[in-house]
């Protein structure tokens, strides 16, 4: 990893903590959403990450099982949602979806470069992959369950 990478994630780290002490409610605009390439942009963002989430030997174990095509419905829900964008998100709530998973912080950091990598892969400018990513980053309270 280059040391600008190392920042990004670092930033991004402090970021998901920071925010895990502040409410956070979807866009009040769609700005973010149009900027992601709405909905059709967020597909094929999440169809490059779920495979390379597989992939990766850091988060492999928490996603080779998974249903695929429902792990990529439900981010794709879930990411245009916190993007603005006119969907509704249908899946189980963060907490109670990832309570047994024993998620720590690197978990959570390593599954950010992912999304990063994917985004990358995409095309997706580098201010709105910091948009998109400061808006998922409260969820971290709800997913990380490991301290």
């Amino acid at each position: 990893m280059n040391k600008t990478r190392s920042v990004i994630v670092a930033l991004c780290a402090a970021l998901a903590l920071a925010a895990a002490h502040a409410q956070s409610a979807p866009a009040a605009d769609d700005t973010l959403f149009r900027a992601l390439g709405a909905r059709p942009g967020i597909d094929r963002i999440v169809d490059d990450f779920v495979p390379r989430l597989v992939a990766d030997p850091r988060m492999s174990e928490f996603f080779k099982k998974a249903n695929q095509a429902h792990l990529k419905q439900m981010l794709a829900e879930q990411f245009c949602v916190v993007a603005g964008g006119p969907c509704t998100y249908t899946g189980l709530p963060m907490k109670t979806a990832h309570q047994d998973m024993d998620i720590s912080k690197g978990d959570f950091n390593a599954l950010v470069e992912v999304l990063q990598a994917s985004m990358d892969a995409r095309h997706v400018p580098f201010a709105t992959q910091n948009q998109l990513l400061a808006r998922l980053a409260p969820m971290h309270r709800d997913i990380v369950n490991v301290h």
